[in-house]
């Protein structure tokens, strides 16, 4: 659904006006003079405003300067009374889409509107493509030039801005870090620390300690009192990867802390009042964990003010070429070599399901940049064998059960990954796209038992 900015000192004016946008099926928003135009204008959040040229102290012209410099791709419209058309013309070489003379019919103002929605929707295609607006958004490794890319980074450039907290959700390997540190860098905080911590890699009785301190004494092994990472943050951006994770009988604390804006150092009593944006992510199903008692419904309700859900990689295929050049020449840079890709290379990843999704892509590209021959990568280098990958039965009643296949499939995956890390289950679920406590779960579940490192 589009937004509009409404913007006109006439309350009668923006009341109709309203009135026949939402009627439309426009989301609304109305400011009553200029400077609250303006202020509103410049936070990216209007893919149209619609501004009275003639206000008090701050008019339609400062409403649109400001909205412009702020966020080129509003298309902004000027609306003007009779006698007044030089003005008008001068709004429109400063940017302006298009203006509107008083008094206008329904369907004048409707066209208008459209026509300012097609065009923003045009030059955002082109324009996310451009290295100019990835080198000012910070979006360099965000690769792709799919619709669901265009959806995210547009998405990016609207919320960042705000101090809203952020959900992140998609399966592992779909980029969820990426985007958390893209909406740090285009946010007021981006100049203060980005501090991500990964909740399945810190065990349940280090996790409070980790994230909220402690006073000197209060463990056994508390020598010292301790800042904890939430302070770290201080003005900066939390990112909670995994935050599924978390044990239940932490979330309490961890809802408290993020409502109240202040926290508790271990063995404390006195609060120490805090100031970050949270953003979390996780590649579990959120409500099914509510549903089941192992995620607070009132944590979720509390993370879930703006929301990304991120596709996985074969639902994106289109962004499999961009993805394959950009790990190739990366990976080229770093290893001082330059191999050629095969012809048949890019069609077997384009048939490939990605269950690993683009951390997955990567790692097949650096492996295969390492172990190349002949300075020629083919695909046999890079798509793993078919008994690697979850095939459903084909046919009849003598294939087996997908849970069968996929069970298989896993443990292959599991077993070989164990191997190529020497045992580490660490390296292991690094190389999966999965978080440690994962692995170890789907261990336990498919009866893996591989001597090696923790």
């Amino acid at each position: 659904m589009a937004k509009i900015l409404i913007v006109d000192d006439q309350r009668n004016m923006r009341t109709t006006l309203a009135m026949i946008l939402r009627g439309a099926g426009y989301e609304v928003d109305e400011a009553a003079d200029g400077e609250q135009g303006a202020e509103r204008g410049a936070t990216g959040a209007y893919d149209v405003v619609l501004t009275d040229l003639r206000m008090g102290t701050k008019d339609g012209i400062d409403v649109l300067r400001t909205t412009k410099d702020a966020h080129p791709l509003t298309e902004v419209i000027v609306m003007t009374a009779y006698g007044t058309i030089e003005s008008a013309v001068e709004a429109m070489r400063l940017g302006a889409f298009d203006y509107i003379q008083k008094p206008f019919t329904e369907q004048e103002l409707l066209v208008k509107v459209a026509k300012a929605l097609d065009n923003r929707r045009l030059a955002g295609e082109v324009t996310f493509l451009a290295s100019e607006f990835k080198d000012r958004y910070k979006f360099e490794n965000i690769i792709g030039r799919s619709r669901a890319v265009r959806e995210v980074l547009g998405r990016i450039v609207r919320i960042a801005p705000t101090d809203a907290i952020v959900l992140i959700t998609g399966e592992s390997g779909t980029g969820k870090e990426l985007v958390a540190k893209a909406v740090h860098a285009n946010s007021k905080r981006a100049d203060r620390p980005f501090v991500p911590v990964n909740c399945a890699a810190i065990t349940e009785t280090l996790l409070e300690s980790e994230l909220f301190g402690h006073a000197k004494g209060s463990f056994t092994g508390a020598v010292s009192a301790r800042k904890g990472l939430f302070e770290e943050a201080d003005g900066g951006t939390f990112f909670f990867d995994e935050i599924a994770e978390t044990p239940i009988t932490f979330q309490a604390k961890l809802l408290r802390a993020i409502q109240e804006n202040e926290i508790r150092r271990v063995g404390e009593n006195k609060p120490i009042r805090i100031n970050v944006r949270v953003i979390a992510a996780t590649n579990q199903d959120l409500l099914n964990a509510v549903a089941e008692k192992r995620f607070r419904q009132d944590l979720y309700y509390r993370l879930n003010v703006a929301r990304f859900q991120l596709p996985p990689l074969r639902e994106r295929r289109e962004d499999i070429p961009d993805l394959l050049d950009f790990f190739l020449a990366k990976y080229s840079r770093k290893m001082g070599v330059r191999p050629r890709l095969h012809d048949n290379v890019l069609e077997a990843l384009m048939h490939y399901d990605f269950p690993g999704n683009i951390r997955e892509l990567e790692h097949m590209i650096e492996q295969a940049v390492a172990l190349v021959q002949n300075g020629v990568i083919t695909a046999d280098d890079v798509v793993p064998p078919p008994q690697s990958t979850p095939h459903a039965p084909t046919g009849g009643g003598g294939g087996r059960a997908l849970a069968d296949v996929v069970d298989s499939a896993e443990r292959g995956a599991i077993e070989s990954a164990l191997r190529e890390s020497e045992g580490s289950r660490e390296r292991a679920a690094e190389l999966l796209g999965i978080s440690p406590t994962t692995l170890w779960r789907k261990m336990n579940r498919l009866g893996i038992t591989f001597e090696g490192r923790g």
